[in-house]
């Protein structure tokens, strides 16, 4: 079999299948993550980001490959999450660049736009590291273009990406050691190897349609609550609505006494298309679900029943909605100060802290700042999750203080797309960002912040104490599943059966002689108990330690520690 070109409909399929191979290998990919601690995320970052991307294309209003390939890349740039995410929406969104204006793809211009993505992707990292995601990348790409020269079969160029990338995953241990040291490839490179697997399949025809992406119950939820309600719910008059009823059915396959269909997903959908807007059909063998505004929810209840019975109808009038949001709103007894929930008057400077853990959200509001993204090292937020942050703060300029390397693309992604002048302040622990925060002056100027604010992140050392979730080899231990470890700037430097122990331990390994305060902020995994043991055993260390002890409630880690 020959394809010379790609259109719209495979482009398609190719974006679905590759959203549904991320998410059910994100585990997989999770547990490649060097440390050996129970937050390996860069699965899951990429699996989310993704779906972000794939849903940002299922939604694009365009037949034109280039244009859904920049939908995608709109959607993986706003979903990204982690650093790995972040690279992934650079590739796409170099791969969206060169395809401007396509109409389909050929076999070049595929090859074409794996080469701008690789280009791209490595211009987006200040100090690209090869062994990486950046390396899948761009071996792939270039045997994609070698491929191109020989023939226009797109699935001949598309194998070739495929096994190139493959065969560079397999070398990534050897050109990261600590990768060989652990025993595993590249993570973002496994990550990026099964998308572009799934592309390939995809295109020749080794993905049903039930293998395709299909949200689950709580994504289809989300979707309907933040991309589709939303915009119904704006300030809108209701009568400008042009679909005013937000229709759901969930339909059971081939059951009832009504059906007159076999299922097939794209008569199915197509039919609903023409009904309305917002969109939504999810199926796998036994149910079909969907969401879609419309002026004729009968006639989308009927289409349902002759496929199957209905195993649920929910029918919301969005206009009368609308008046009652809108009468709410001017009521003064029932509006609320939405604005007023960070702070009483917009702050001429937002500084927005990301860290999980209402404990830690307290201690950095008790520092001076304004407004905290839940997020951090079990779950990184978004692009648009900080973006949103930033402009919702209805401040003139803002600071993000990341306190996770994992968080700073997307940082940076989200201060280049955020309505007012954004600064970065690069901590990379929760520990930095506060020691950061005795940096900020109210009264200076943007950039003098953040250089004075970054100065002050090298002052502090910062601990971290987890348990193992594997066995393996690393730093000069032998770490055995379920122990402790001591993790500090980023190195290990202890690993105990005991908890007490390893973070006595730790807090030793952190010490020197200009020590002066050593911070311990407990976790949900601890005690006020055990952190009051820890504190009188490291001031026994030595008697002109000043100790301090707070309850952050951070997932994963039992303890945070600082030492200045």
């Amino acid at each position: 079999m020959k394809v010379t070109e790609i259109t719209n409909l495979e482009f398609g399929k190719m974006v679905q299948a590759a959203s549904q191979k991320l998410n059910q290998n994100a585990d997989f990919i999770n547990s490649l993550n060097v440390f050996p601690v129970p937050d390996g995320d860069t699965g899951t970052n990429m699996s989310l980001s993704l779906q972000s991307g794939a849903k940002y294309e299922r939604n694009a209003d365009s037949t034109a490959v280039g244009d859904l390939a920049a939908a995608l890349a709109k959607g993986l740039l706003m979903g990204a999450r982690g650093n790995s995410g972040v690279i992934l929406s650079q590739i796409f969104r170099g791969f969206s660049r060169k395809l401007t204006g396509k109409q389909v793809l050929t076999a070049q211009d595929l090859a074409d736009g794996f080469a701008a993505g690789a280009e791209t992707a490595y211009k987006a990292v200040m100090k690209p590291t090869e062994g990486t995601i950046l390396t899948v990348v761009r071996e792939g790409a270039q045997a994609g273009l070698n491929a191109a020269k020989e023939s226009d079969d797109v699935l001949v160029v598309m194998a070739a990406v495929h096994e190139a990338a493959k065969e560079a995953l397999a070398t990534t241990p050897d050109l990261l050691p600590v990768l060989k040291q652990v025993g595993v490839v590249d993570s973002g490179g496994q990550g990026l190897t099964f998308v572009l697997e799934a592309f390939d399949d995809s295109l020749n025809g080794r993905v049903s349609e039930n293998q395709e992406y299909k949200p689950d119950d709580a994504e289809m939820d989300e979707m309907i609550d933040a991309a589709h309600h939303q915009s119904a719910q704006g300030q809108l008059d209701p009568e400008s609505i042009k679909y005013g009823y937000c229709t759901e059915i969930m339909v059971r396959i081939g059951r009832g006494k009504q059906v007159d269909h076999d299922f097939d997903y794209d008569t199915f959908y197509k039919y609903l298309a023409d009904l309305g807007d917002s969109l939504l059909v999810v199926n796998d063998d036994e149910i079909v679900k969907v969401h879609v505004h419309t002026e004729h929810p009968g006639k989308v209840i009927a289409w349902g029943q002759e496929f199957g019975d209905l195993a649920k109808v929910k029918v919301d009038n969005m206009r009368m909605q609308q008046e009652t949001i809108i009468e709410h709103d001017e009521d003064p007894e029932t509006a609320a100060p939405a604005a007023a929930v960070e702070t009483e008057t917009a702050p001429e400077t937002a500084i927005i802290a990301i860290c999980a853990g209402d404990g830690l959200a307290t201690l950095f509001k008790s520092l001076g700042v304004t407004h905290v993204v839940n997020g951090g090292q079990t779950m990184n937020p978004s692009t648009q999750d900080i973006v949103d942050a930033i402009n919702a703060s209805k401040a003139k300029r803002a600071i993000v203080l990341p306190n996770n390397k994992n968080i700073f693309l997307a940082a940076e992604q989200a201060a280049e797309v955020a309505d007012i002048p954004t600064a970065i302040v690069h901590a990379k622990t929760v520990s930095q960002g506060m020691t950061a925060m005795l940096g900020y002056n109210p009264d200076a100027e943007l950039d003098d912040n953040q250089a004075s604010m970054e100065d002050n992140l090298e002052t502090v050392k910062s601990g971290q104490v987890t348990h193992a979730i594997r066995d393996t080899q690393l730093d000069g231990f032998d770490i055995k599943e379920g122990n402790y470890m001591g993790i500090v700037d980023g190195t290990i430097k202890v690993t105990e059966a005991d908890l007490l122990q390893t973070a006595v331990e730790t807090v030793k390994s952190m010490l020197d002689d200009d020590s002066e305060i050593v911070t311990i902020i407990y976790g949900a995994d601890t005690t006020a108990d055990v952190a009051a043991d820890l504190q009188k055993q490291v001031a026994a260390l030595d008697d002109d330690l000043e100790t301090e002890v707070h309850e952050g409630d951070q997932p994963v880690y039992p303890f945070l520690i600082s030492v200045e």
